[in-house]
């Protein structure tokens, strides 16, 4: 199933998150891509740690990035995360990395499985979380 549903949320990069070059280090826009999965997660009212506390895993199945230009210490980025699609047990989280100017930084997609807490199988995704999605999709 497509969907819609947009979030964006800041963080700011830190000294330690940067190279020799004042470059932020490639390795942390993965760490970045979480903290929008979490937060449009969050914004839907549906916590991971509240999946977890249903028996509901969601471990990362494919990742991707590519970058467009460098971010640098104390740069307040946004990570604008959108839900795309549903299909099965797996959805796919699609990200867009601007700094403060709106100029794109990196693209991402994670594509993540429901996964059954005790049994480790994929399950389709819980009929709550749908719901929630569809009343806040941005169609």
């Amino acid at each position: 199933m497509d969907i819609n549903f947009k979030n964006n949320t800041q963080v700011r990069v830190r000294y330690g998150e940067t190279d020799q070059m004042g470059y932020c280090y490639y390795g942390n826009y993965a760490q970045y891509f979480e903290v929008g999965r979490v937060e449009a997660m969050r914004s839907l009212g549906c916590s991971y740690k509240a999946l977890e506390e249903d028996g509901v895993m969601l471990p990362v199945h494919e990742f991707q990035v590519k970058y467009h230009r460098p971010a640098y210490y104390d740069d307040l980025l946004t990570i604008e995360t959108t839900i795309s699609n549903i299909k099965g047990p797996k959805i796919i989280f699609d990200y867009k990395l601007f700094n403060e100017a709106g100029i794109l930084l990196s693209e991402g997609m994670t594509s993540l499985v429901f996964v059954h807490k005790v049994t480790m199988r994929p399950m389709a995704p819980p009929p709550s979380f749908l719901k929630q999605l569809n009343e806040n999709s941005n169609k």
